[in-house]
C-alpha cells in the first residue's frame, strides 16, 4: 500500500511573510525612486554599481569583526564612494576608477567570505536578494534606513538639484558641491545596506536606474520625476514580489524584470502620446 502524505502551509504564515516582504519592498521603492533620479541625472549608474559591489566586502568584514552586517556594508560603501569622489579626475578617468573599485571590492569580498571559519556563508541572498525570508526586525531596519534616505534627500533637495544641474551656479549660490556629493554618497550607501537582502548587491543599481529612466517619459519637473520614480519603483517591487511567489523564482531578478517591463510599456505609451 502506498500512502500519499501532503503538507500545506498555513494561510496565516503565507500572509505574514508576504506582508513583511511587501512592507520592506515598499520602503525600498520609495527610497530608490528619488535617489535614482540623481543617479540618472548625473549619469552615475556605474557609481551605484561600485557602491553596491562593495557591499559584499562589507558583509565579509562585518562577519569577520562580529558586528552587524549593515554597519559593515554602510562603512565600506561610504569608503568606496568617497574614494571615487577623491580620485576621479586626478590620475584616471572616473569610469576607470569606478571599474577598478567595483570589481576589486567584489573580488576581495568573495575572497574574504571564503576565509570565514565555520559554516560556509550562502552569498545568494546577498548577491540576488531574498525578500521572502525577511524578518520583522529587518523590516523595521529597512524602513528606518529608507526614511533616513528620504529625509536626507528632502533636506538637501535644492542643493543636490542645483549641484547636479549646474555646479558653477551652485558655487555662486554659496553651495559646496563636495558636501552635496558626500550626501549623495551617504544616501547610496544607506540604500545599498538596507536593500541588499531585498534586491541583492548585483541588482541594486538596476532598481535605482530603471524606475527613474521610466519616469523620464512623463515627468515635466524634477520633483514630478522623483515622485513618479518612487511610484514606479514601489510598483515594480510589489509586482516582482507577487511574480516571485507565484512562479517560485528568485525575488531580486523578478523585481528588476518587473521594472524593465514597466519601463518598456511606459516608453511605448509615451511614444504613442507624442505621435
Amino acid at each position: 500500500m502506498i500512502t500519499t502524505i501532503t503538507t500545506t502551509i498555513p494561510a496565516n504564515m503565507i500572509d505574514d511573510f508576504m506582508i513583511r516582504a511587501g512592507l520592506a519592498g515598499l520602503a525600498i521603492g520609495l527610497a530608490t525612486g528619488p535617489l535614482g533620479c540623481f543617479v540618472v541625472w548625473r549619469r552615475m549608474a556605474y557609481f551605484g554599481d561600485a557602491v553596491a559591489h562593495a557591499a559584499i566586502l562589507g558583509v565579509a568584514l562585518a562577519l569577520l569583526a562580529e558586528i552587524h552586517v549593515m554597519i559593515g556594508i554602510v562603512f565600506v560603501a561610504i569608503m568606496v564612494g568617497l574614494a571615487v569622489l577623491q580620485l576621479s579626475g586626478r590620475t584616471l578617468a572616473a569610469d576607470a576608477i569606478l571599474g577598478v573599485l567595483a570589481h576589486s571590492a567584489l573580488a576581495f569580498g568573495l575572497v574574504a567570505v571564503s576565509l570565514i571559519k565555520g559554516p560556509r556563508l550562502n552569498l545568494d541572498a546577498y548577491l540576488f536578494g531574498d525578500i521572502l525570508t525577511i524578518q520583522p526586525t529587518e523590516v523595521w531596519a529597512v524602513w528606518a534606513g529608507a526614511a533616513a534616505v528620504i529625509a536626507l534627500l528632502l533636506w538637501r533637495w535644492r542643493g543636490l538639484l542645483t549641484t547636479t544641474m549646474n555646479p558653477d551656479l551652485a558655487l555662486a549660490s554659496g553651495l559646496n558641491p563636495k558636501v552635496e556629493n558626500w550626501v549623495l554618497t551617504l544616501c547610496l550607501a544607506l540604500v545599498v545596506a538596507v536593500s541588499i537582502k531585498i534586491i541583492g548587491a548585483l541588482l541594486i543599481a538596476a532598481l535605482l536606474v530603471i524606475p527613474a529612466a521610466a519616469a523620464r517619459h512623463f515627468a515635466r519637473t524634477p520633483e514630478n520625476m522623483a515622485l513618479c520614480a518612487a511610484g514606479i519603483a514601489a510598483t515594480s517591487v510589489l509586482i516582482g514580489l507577487w511574480a516571485s511567489f507565484q512562479l517560485d523564482v528568485p525575488s531580486g531578478p523578478s523585481i528588476v524584470c518587473a521594472s524593465a517591463v514597466i519601463f518598456v510599456l511606459l516608453g511605448l505609451a509615451g511614444r504613442i502620446m507624442r505621435t
